[in-house]
């Protein structure tokens, strides 16, 4: 069997022309599409990556060829990636070849932190992981995985696939990361528990005294339905906060309604009276998704598109340091 995590040298073979012209329409418009870096600033961004794993050794992946993704999908990627300063990535499969190319895109400066494979069916061999620009922001230190604690000394069930989080600081300014990616389900019902557990776990560590737990921020695939239905409300329950800018974008590439899907999110806590609870991190009123449908694969189909880009937009949020 090849060894998945070799491929063939991009940079020994030639970028095709049409590839350049869309890596450089993506960077234009993703450029255009979220708030510039600044020296005061950080943008956190989240992203599904549909099955991001496997990886086809050239710039176009024949109708036969198994992965879809190829060198220029992970091109594409990196130029909408390299407009934030941390990226949030689910659905990272056990298989890490497009993760590593992607790194190599993105360049020296880039690192990431990502999670073990969480086995069973339910983990569906995925892990979580941080993206980021080192010239913009470092590891503080923290990292780990949630573990659901005992109820009156029985184990309880716990995630599907264990969330993820880490800690960053730019500017002198420390702030943890915590990313899920919440079982699907046959039903709505189903992912209840999940995201209400979530919820408590990561209200309970915010207002824990003395630990570790300045400017938490959760952000991910929490596998939403419409505003105001139980799921959103078991979301909001703990005093998460979401961005009133994000409740009006599409979530995946498929929707066609904006009342259906609210699957990614990017939330902190505030108090009842809406108090924001992040230290020297300021929410700026900027926040967004990008849409990259129209600059990349022109002559495929959506679907098509899904397994080479992904079916989730990505999602970005602005703060400033300070």
């Amino acid at each position: 069997m090849a060894d998945p995590f070799l491929w063939c040298d991009p940079t020994m073979v030639a970028m095709p022309r049409e590839v350049v012209t869309q890596r450089s329409r993506v960077r234009k418009a993703a450029h255009k599409a979220i708030a510039p870096q600044k020296q005061d600033n950080v943008i956190i961004g989240t992203w599904n990556l549909r099955a991001f794993g496997g990886l086809s050794q050239s710039w176009q992946a024949s109708a036969t060829s198994s992965p879809k993704r190829d060198w220029r999908a992970v091109t594409l990627i990196a130029e909408v990636i390299r407009c934030c300063d941390v990226v949030a990535i689910q659905e990272v499969r056990r298989n890490t070849a497009a993760l590593r190319f992607l790194l190599e895109v993105l360049g020296p400066a880039w690192r990431v932190i990502v999670s073990d494979v969480t086995e069973g069916a339910a983990g569906n061999e995925e892990r979580l992981a941080f993206v980021y620009n080192s010239a913009r922001v470092q590891p503080s230190g923290l990292v780990g995985e949630l573990v659901l604690p005992d109820v009156d000394g029985t184990p309880v069930r716990q995630f599907a696939r264990s969330p993820y989080a880490a800690s960053f600081t730019r500017g002198g300014v420390d702030f943890i990361l915590t990313t899920v990616h919440v079982l699907w389900g046959d039903k709505p019902d189903q992912r209840l528990p999940e995201i209400t557990a979530f919820a408590q776990w990561m209200l309970a560590w915010a207002t824990r005294k003395s630990d570790w737990n300045a400017n938490l921020l959760v952000l991910g695939d929490f596998n939403l339905d419409r505003i105001g239905d139980p799921l959103f409300e078991a979301f909001l329950s703990s005093g998460l906060w979401p961005p009133m800018e994000l409740n009006k974008v599409p979530r995946t590439i498929f929707d066609n309604d904006l009342k259906r899907h609210y699957y990614d999110q990017i939330a902190w806590f505030s108090t009842p009276s809406g108090r924001q609870l992040l230290e020297s991190l300021t929410y700026t009123n900027r926040a967004g998704y990008f849409d990259f449908v129209p600059h990349c694969y022109p002559s495929l189909t959506k679907n098509e598109m899904s397994w080479r880009i992904s079916d989730h937009y990505p999602l970005w949020a602005e703060f400033r340091i300070g």
